[in-house]
């Protein structure tokens, strides 16, 4: 396909300057996008056992209830009922107190009933390692700003991946026949690692596509629908009051007989309840139809009449949608990957660590071509800008892999003490140190001492679980985890010792280089060859 010289020299540029202004966060993005698509073994794996009695059966749960109610009125107003209690469910009954929100926060505690039938409350739960590497990929790393401010952000970086993709497939077109199928592996090293950059981006562009269109819905959700509040108006909502005796309701048992006998695909995980103003009871029931997809990431919902057992609400609810209502969903499970089963999750999980792969090559291809223009220039040094930006392209990204492997292996090791708070301050720590090591000691020394740092502390995973005794491999997904992160380790280390080749034997003038100096030439005669990435 023949296209104007100046239009692809001009998407060339635009697509090197947005993938350099959002490729470090993308990069963040995605690697922990990648590790949601097991959000839920991960939990299980770091999570610790219950020191609650175990969990009364559902026809014991309404004495359950009573009892919390009594001890616990505040509860009336928000409260669960688990279906299936494990390590990540650890108790029948929980519910959170009133400081917390949508976003999170607040104090959630669980309830069971002793062996003597006396009630049981404790506040420590499920590890939340695992909702912290989801805010992770939610913020773009943004972790410490506040929800409403980093959301917005995220969508404006989509907004830019979106542009680098159609930039990107510009400048592909006229060589798209001859350099898609083109893995030229040789003493030109940058060109090899472009072939794979574009060979990645063409053959995931569905998947790019998706991703960037859907996180802009996602970011700015809440103006979208400001937006057609203003427009079409909203209906007064009731001043909220206090709760009144509480309605008459089915038991949770004769809940879930009910819905079998409705929809008998649909396997229901979590009765959520809470408390509307005037007093009424709404109950949404959380669960899984392995034949549909789920609005959200590992399942949907279901309204349903608490006093009758009666479905009464089926937007998000998988197999009963109406057109419109799937084809939304359809979007939202496009996104989490929440169709297919295990193989589809684990090819999201590829395609996650792919993409980061992309936007990391993106900067380091960029930074060598900048290079280069430097050295045309007749500049000898490299410019502060362009030792910054390489530092930053190893920094950035091996202290996102370091951080998030550290504060998984607390998560093993600290077991009920562990908090968002201090998952938060170990992936920080770690990231903040790497990237102020890879400013200190420059990309080519950094390149090769933090991709060993970061080999380290993916090792320190199925340590971790060796070390925190019996019950890791409980499950051949638990075991799958360390598995995973033993591979990646042998992906740094190799990555490592890539990078010290290439510092000692590659061309001297180059980023990637031991020294600074454009010596033009070398006595190898490869001073002007481009060099590869770490």
């Amino acid at each position: 396909m023949k296209l104007p010289t100046d239009l692809v020299k001009m998407y060339k540029e635009i697509h090197g300057w947005v993938g350099i202004i959002s490729g470090l966060a993308l990069f963040i993005a995605f690697y922990a996008g990648a590790i949601t698509m097991f959000e839920e073994p991960l939990q299980r794996w770091a999570s610790p056992p219950s020191r609650l009695a175990p969990p009364p059966s559902l026809e014991r749960t309404p004495e359950l209830i009573d009892k919390v109610l009594a001890a616990h009125p505040e509860a009336a107003r928000d409260y669960e009922i688990s279906l299936a209690v494990d390590s990540t469910r650890p108790a029948r009954m929980s519910w959170t107190d009133a400081s917390g929100d949508e976003h999170g926060g607040g104090t959630t505690h669980y309830a069971s009933l002793a062996p003597d039938g006396s009630l049981q409350v404790e506040t420590t739960g499920p590890s939340p390692v695992a909702q912290f590497v989801d805010v992770l990929h939610q913020q773009v790393g943004l972790t410490f700003l506040p929800h409403e401010i980093a959301m917005p952000v995220m969508g404006a970086i989509a907004l830019l991946y979106a542009i680098a993709i159609v930039s990107g497939l510009v400048v592909l077109l006229p060589s798209l026949v001859s350099d898609l199928f083109a893995l030229r592996i040789g003493k030109n090293v940058k060109r090899m690692w472009l072939d794979i950059h574009n060979l990645l981006g063409v053959f995931s562009l569905p998947f790019h596509l998706v991703m960037a269109l859907t996180c802009v819905v996602f970011a700015f959700h809440d103006q979208f629908y400001d937006a057609q509040a203003a427009a079409f108006g909203r209906p007064d909502r009731p001043a909220r009051e206090a709760p009144g005796p509480p309605p008459a309701i089915l038991p949770p048992a004769e809940i879930v007989a009910r819905l079998g006998e409705q929809a008998p695909g649909f396997t229901p995980l979590v009765l959520d309840y809470s408390r509307r103003p005037d007093g009424s009871v709404f109950l949404r029931v959380a669960g899984t139809d392995p034949r549909f997809g789920t609005r959200g990431p590992t399942y949907g919902f279901a309204g349903v009449d608490p006093a009758t057992g009666q479905i009464k609400a089926t937007d998000y609810m998988p197999g009963r949608q109406d057109g419109w209502s799937a084809t939304i969903t359809s979007f939202f499970a496009l996104h989490f990957g929440s169709f297919g089963g295990a193989p589809i999750r684990w090819a999201y999980f590829l395609l996650g660590l792919s993409g980061a792969f992309i936007f990391y090559t993106g900067n380091l291809l960029w930074i060598e071509s900048r290079r280069r223009r430097e050295r045309k220039a007749g500049l000898v040094e490299q410019t502060r800008p362009t030792r910054i930006l390489g530092a930053l392209t190893v920094g950035v990204p091996l202290g996102c892999v370091a951080g998030i492997s550290a504060s998984v292996a607390a998560a093993k090791l600290l077991a009920h003490d562990a908090t968002p708070a201090i998952h938060g301050a170990i992936y920080y720590a770690v990231f903040l140190a790497f990237v102020g090591w890879a400013l200190a000691r420059g990309a080519a020394r950094s390149g090769v001492e933090l991709a060993i740092a970061g080999a380290a502390a993916m090792l320190a995973v199925p340590v971790a679980s060796l070390i925190a005794g019996p019950g890791w491999y409980d499950s051949p997904a638990l075991i799958a985890i360390d598995l995973t992160a033993i591979a990646l380790a042998g992906l740094l280390a190799m990555s490592a010792r890539s990078a010290r080749r290439r510092m000692i034997d590659g061309p001297r003038d180059s980023v990637w280089a031991r020294t600074a100096k454009n010596t033009a030439q070398t006595s190898t005669g490869r001073g002007t060859e481009p060099a590869g990435a770490p």
